[in-house]
């Protein structure tokens, strides 16, 4: 018997009332759909997705206002890629539904693959004004701190970043007290871990009673953080435990947050399907106002429009499963996306299509 057979006899031998686990990792939810972990739990364990795609739940009027950057001369404008492809709203509130339409359409607009990137942009050149697009939760804001603070040293004055960032245990204090959810616990986020550590997730199972177990992605890996989590369910003691060592420390990297925590400072933020969360996202500090692009390049735009019939905010809430949606599969698809759940390559549509259509 194999170590995953064992985990899933185990999981397996759980006989009580259902308990329903979250993860709040894009990469997790790939990873388990790309296993087919869900199959092989019983019907007395649910394992649903969260709001763990960063991209996703960057709210349709960030993209709005960045597609606003897009069609100024002197912008160009700089993004990871899978912002590329998610929709705005619909033309009237801005010059174009995407930023991939919008580049077709002559605006400047380039993926890079890390914001130093962005930064050799901006060297390269001094007439235009280089924007990049910040939407990330903890594990990719510390190379834009880190960016900022080398655009300082260096006096580059024509770089500047639209920030959307999210710290994610927020959200997840606001989701363990949704009733139409009835979580038990979470399988916290193996990359997000290895900057936060372990405490920030602490108060979800003292005050919220929250069962939490951090775990890795191999399908191992991700069995063993449930039987963690079940075991902590009936012990009837709630606490957080890490099954990802190799990986995460119970502090963190305290580096990489202090270095976050020089140029930003707490803020609430909107998330798309949940509305806004109270210190939630990340906002320039005083100092570093002059690199914060919503300051420098002001726009004025109609009230964002979510994409019609589109029902990402109820997926990224956990209480949808993607098939449920009518556009799935249908209108939407990986080729031709509607929400934003089913452009990320961490989406939960995406991951539902891709990988358990069928299921």
């Amino acid at each position: 018997m194999t170590e995953i057979d064992r985990l899933v006899a185990r999981l397996r031998r759980y006989q009580g009332p259902v308990l329903t686990f979250m993860e709040v990792c894009g990469t997790h939810t790939m990873a388990i759909a790309r296993q087919g972990l869900k199959q092989l739990l019983p019907d007395t364990i649910r394992l649903v997705s969260g709001p763990g795609c960063p991209v996703c739940v960057t709210p349709v009027g960030y993209v709005d206002h960045a597609l606003a950057l897009a069609a100024r001369e002197e912008v160009l404008l700089t993004t990871f890629g899978d912002l590329m492809r998610v929709p705005g709203s619909r033309p009237g509130s801005a010059p174009a539904p995407s930023l991939q339409q919008a580049s077709a359409q002559g605006a400047r607009v380039q993926v890079v693959y890390s914001p130093l990137n962005a930064l050799q942009l901006a060297r390269e050149h001094p007439e235009s004004e280089v924007v990049f697009l910040g939407v990330g939760f903890e594990t990719t804001t510390p190379t834009i701190a880190a960016a900022v603070l080398q655009a300082e040293a260096e006096g580059l004055a024509n770089f500047s970043v639209l920030s959307a960032h999210k710290t994610i245990p927020e959200a997840m204090v606001l989701l363990s007290g949704a009733e139409d959810l009835g979580l038990a616990g979470y399988l916290c986020p193996g990359h997000v871990s290895v900057i936060l550590g372990t405490g920030p997730y602490e108060p979800l199972a003292a005050v919220h009673g929250m069962a939490c177990a951090v775990g890795g992605f191999e399908a191992a890996e991700v069995l063993r953080a449930l039987v963690a989590l079940v075991d902590q369910v009936e012990q009837g003691t709630p606490r957080v435990d890490n099954l990802y060592p190799g990986a995460v420390r119970p502090e963190g990297n305290p580096r990489a947050r202090a270095l976050v925590e020089r140029v930003f400072e707490p803020a609430d933020a909107a998330w798309r399907g949940i509305g806004v969360i109270p210190h939630s996202g990340l906002a320039f500090r005083k100092k570093y106002a002059a690199f914060d692009a919503a300051l420098r390049f002001p726009v004025s735009l109609p009230a964002p429009v979510e994409p019609k019939g589109c029902r990402c905010g109820e997926v990224l809430r956990g209480v949808l499963d993607p098939v449920a949606c009518p556009l799935f599969g249908r209108v939407c698809t990986p080729e031709n996306p509607v929400g934003a759940c089913m452009v990320s390559s961490e989406g939960s549509c995406a991951a539902r299509y891709h990988y358990t259509l069928e299921a």
